[in-house]
């Protein structure tokens, strides 16, 4: 019992059938009113406008009652539908005279007339009328199956648009693991390319850069397996970023972080920041002779996150092809990919020297 019920195949539920029904029904309705007055002015005689629409009304509620009822109990079964079309149809045509007279006497009844008298049916205007009526359960027949062939289309695409999306939404995500990846080797590797060389000149110093890194490593670890984070737990990374390279470059590195409280849990792009910040020391402070200074701050302009790193290093001009490096070329796809069209990420001359990094993204709170 328990196979057969299983490989049954599903029908719509009756509440849902009802409102099927009753949706096909109102078509009806329309169908058989643009019929009325399409007979009234054939016929010329405006004065029975309103009889004539309260005729065609009531045979077509019952028609659509009666063929939308049968319609219905097979209707949602493929393959009982492709068996069972040719027996429809022939009950659409044999149910055609029957229908009528039972709209006529509906409406008679409405409005208070004689109906038709059984004996003397069919003549031969109503012979025209029972043709009409076939023409007209017909119409009607076709424009249900096709709206609602229609919405089982619309249904299928967005089935498969849902899917499609989320293959994208996990190629997305892959993909911005990869890009995010690229970021932690290149600071790793140039924090420890510069860590060698300094135990064999630098000892001392070599361990304090070594307790700085920890430091740094510690801050950032969770954050780099994450998608996004919190503006506060990006600002914490930059700090312990930035106090690593202040151990490197000593005096002439300084640096300013400037988080307002209520951007604090406002949500990032995991180590969104860091090669930015990375780029104005590696590009534009280091090489500098007697350096300058690192500036991050965050703000809402418009409704939008702003975020600045600003630096008084060499600039634009003087960065060469090194300016515009895997850190920020990585940025930017990862931007492109998350926000699309709603992200920005500008570098620019900074006033009055060094390099103006603008990052412009959707404020998302946590």
């Amino acid at each position: 019992m328990t196979t057969l019920t299983a490989s049954l195949p599903a029908r719509a539920a009756p509440p849902a059938r009802l409102r099927r029904l009753a949706d096909d029904v109102g078509m009806s309705v329309i169908l058989s009113a643009w019929l009325a007055v399409l007979i009234t002015l054939v016929d010329g005689r405006a004065e029975e406008l309103y009889q004539q629409l309260v005729y065609a009304i009531c045979i077509g509620v019952v028609g659509m009652l009666v063929l939308d009822s049968v319609r219905l109990s097979f209707w949602d079964d493929p393959v009982r539908r492709r068996r069972l079309m040719l027996p429809f149809l022939a009950l659409l045509v044999v149910s055609a005279p029957p229908i009528h007279y039972a709209g006529c006497l509906l409406g008679s009844l409405l409005l208070g007339l004689d109906g038709p008298l059984l004996p003397a049916y069919p003549n031969r205007i109503q012979v025209q009328m029972m043709l009409l009526t076939l023409l007209g359960l017909s119409a009607t027949f076709l424009l249900v199956a096709n709206r609602e062939r229609m919405q089982r289309i619309q249904a299928e695409r967005g089935e498969a648009r849902a899917r499609a999306e989320a293959v994208e939404r996990q190629a997305l995500q892959a993909q911005l693991r990869l890009l995010q990846a690229q970021i932690e080797p290149h600071m790793l590797f140039n924090t420890l390319a510069n860590l060698q060389g300094l135990i064999a000149i630098d000892p001392a110093r070599a361990t304090t850069m070594l307790d700085q890194l920890i430091q740094y490593l510690r801050a950032t670890l969770g954050a780099t397996r994450a998608e996004t984070v919190a503006l506060a737990e990006e600002f914490s990374a930059i700090e312990a970023y930035l106090g690593l390279m202040t151990v490197r470059m000593g005096a002439r590195l300084a640096y300013r972080c400037r988080l307002p409280e209520a951007l604090r849990r406002a949500r990032v792009p995991a180590m969104l920041l860091q090669p930015l910040v990375e780029n104005a020391v590696l590009h534009g402070l280091e090489p500098k002779v007697e350096g300058g200074e690192v500036r991050v701050e965050a703000s809402v302009r418009d409704g939008r996150l702003e975020i600045l790193v600003a630096d008084t290093g060499l600039g634009l001009d003087s960065l060469g092809p090194k300016g515009n490096g895997i850190g920020i070329a990585t940025t930017r796809e990862r931007l492109r990919a998350l926000y699309g069209e709603h992200a920005t990420l500008e570098l620019v001359p900074a006033a009055p020297q060094g390099t103006l990094a603008r990052l412009t993204l959707p404020l998302a709170a946590a």
